[in-house]
């Protein structure tokens, strides 16, 4: 046996404030990387083309990083509870190291390939968290019992310490030659493109791939916008956020930076607000933990709605109608423009994520599963725990003290586009429209016509009281 470790690459696509492959790094001076391009994931129906584009272009720029460290990143191509520990066993490795997931899945298949390492006679590392701050078994409530509403969760969340970003990885070895041709035999790999895989993604990223440009972001948001966070937040042609959620979503940068990143800006904050937006940020943070922290303690959340009001609602059945929302030709024109972004960038603002998820499921009374999966088959930040979180808080069949919250359209509109610039900007056929007639939704039929927008395919109102109706009935029966 060497004194090899193999740093198995997940949602961590980075070498620098990685705390699995620090530890790694402590053990010894001979860490090589591995990531496996997983089948069981990669061939869901739900996956998105733009999120495997972006994470090739990550591992193209983790593979740089590796040989800039003195080493290597390792690509396997099948199920990774065969292939990685293989791999360990060809390559005579002491150890497998990696960091932990909050997923249903990606437990059930640590757990497994725990179990082959073992009889094998490979070590690997304990359960070690590195995409939260805190560990999902470490918040609890008074009574131990893990949170299931966000704001007392944050009051805990929020002054338990934080750890501090860990040593980037370097001056390690990497392969022999001789190891390089085993680990060919194992079944290495070069790099695939994302086209190579099936998946074709022609359009621009929101952000760029690797560790070096989400840094690059983080520190760019944090001169451009987060002193003006919880004002500039909610409105969708600003741009107001950090639009880091695909970094973080692969890891391309690290929490503990982040969070030190808040913690430096807070302190060169010279006034209330700039505090207040900073804290603000930093709540947005702990939502997207508060998330994690649920999948993790709460897996049939993967599943369905949270709410026994909801696990047997009757939603509707219309094809017609969710294509419409799909296409953004709802007749709506907030919905639609947020809707023709995110088929666009592959990505959406969160204000408009919110005002999408309540259209479907308050106005055509959709079930938000298919919402869900179809955000997902798009975004390239698509997210378990936060994907999912985020809709059954907009469908209210989540963890939310307010079960009742319904977004109308035309007010999102005038308060968060009150000049129509984000409308105008994706649903370009409006765009000689007057603004107040835009985000009031109020064309007429035949202006709608002749600029060929679809006309309103509900009524707000009606399919408001519709909704209240069924949410009071099956309050009863649940």
């Amino acid at each position: 046996m060497s004194d090899l470790i193999l740093f198995w690459h997940r949602r961590d696509l980075r070498i620098s404030d990685n705390t699995g492959l620090c530890a790694a790094r402590e053990r010894s001076a001979k860490v090589v990387g591995v990531f496996c391009l997983d089948p069981n994931i990669l061939q869901r129906d739900d996956v998105a083309a733009v999120r495997v584009t972006y994470m090739i272009g990550c591992l193209q720029a983790l593979e740089q990083r590796y040989a800039e460290a003195g080493s290597q990143l390792l690509i396997l191509q099948r199920n990774p509870v065969e292939t990685i520990p293989a791999l360990a066993a060809a390559l005579k490795a002491k150890a497998v190291f990696w960091n932990w997931d909050v997923e249903p899945y990606s437990q059930e298949r640590d757990r497994t390939v725990i179990d082959a390492l073992q009889e094998k006679g490979i070590g690997f590392q304990e359960k070690n968290w590195d995409q939260i701050l805190h560990a999902p078994d470490s918040i609890r409530t008074g009574t131990s019992n893990a949170y299931t509403v966000y704001t007392p969760f944050w009051k805990n969340w929020s002054i338990k310490s934080k750890a501090k970003p860990v040593q980037t990885l370097e001056n390690v070895e990497g392969l022999t030659a001789d190891e390089k041709e085993v680990a060919k035999q194992a079944g290495v790999i070069p790099l695939p493109t994302a086209s190579d895989l099936g998946f074709n993604w022609d359009g621009d990223l929101v952000i760029a791939p690797g560790e070096v440009a989400a840094q690059e972001k983080l520190e760019q948001f944090c001169v451009r916008s987060i002193y003006e966070y919880h004002e500039q937040r909610n409105f969708p042609f600003v741009q107001g956020t950090s639009q880091l959620s695909a970094a973080l979503k692969f890891g391309a940068i690290g929490i503990r930076t982040v969070w030190q990143a808040t913690t430096e800006a807070m302190e060169n904050s010279r006034s209330e607000e700039t505090t207040a937006s900073i804290r603000t940020w930093q709540q947005e943070i702990a939502w997207r933990e508060f998330y994690q922290h649920a999948m993790y303690n709460f897996p049939e959340l993967a599943e369905g709605a949270f709410r026994d009001t909801f696990k047997t609602f009757p939603w509707d059945t219309n094809e017609e109608y969710f294509q419409a929302w799909c296409e953004g030709r709802t007749g709506y024109p907030i919905v639609d423009a947020a809707m023709r972004q995110m088929n666009e960038l592959g990505w959406m603002h969160n204000r408009c994520r919110m005002i999408v998820a309540s259209f479907l499921t308050k106005d055509l009374l959709i079930n938000p599963q298919l919402g869900e999966k179809y955000f997902m088959q798009r975004l390239i930040d698509g997210d378990l725990s936060a994907n999912n979180g985020g809709w059954q808080w907009s469908a209210s069949s989540g963890m939310d003290p307010k079960p009742l919250r319904i977004f109308n359209p035309a007010s999102q509109s005038q308060k968060f586009d009150s000049e129509a610039e984000y409308i105008r900007q994706w649903v370009t056929e409006l765009r000689s429209v007057d603004t107040e007639y835009l985000v009031t939704g109020k064309i007429t039929p035949l202006e709608r016509q002749a600029l060929g927008y679809p006309n309103p395919i509900v009524d707000h109102n009606t399919q408001q009281k519709l909704f209240k109706e069924r949410y009071q009935k099956q309050k009863v029966l649940s």
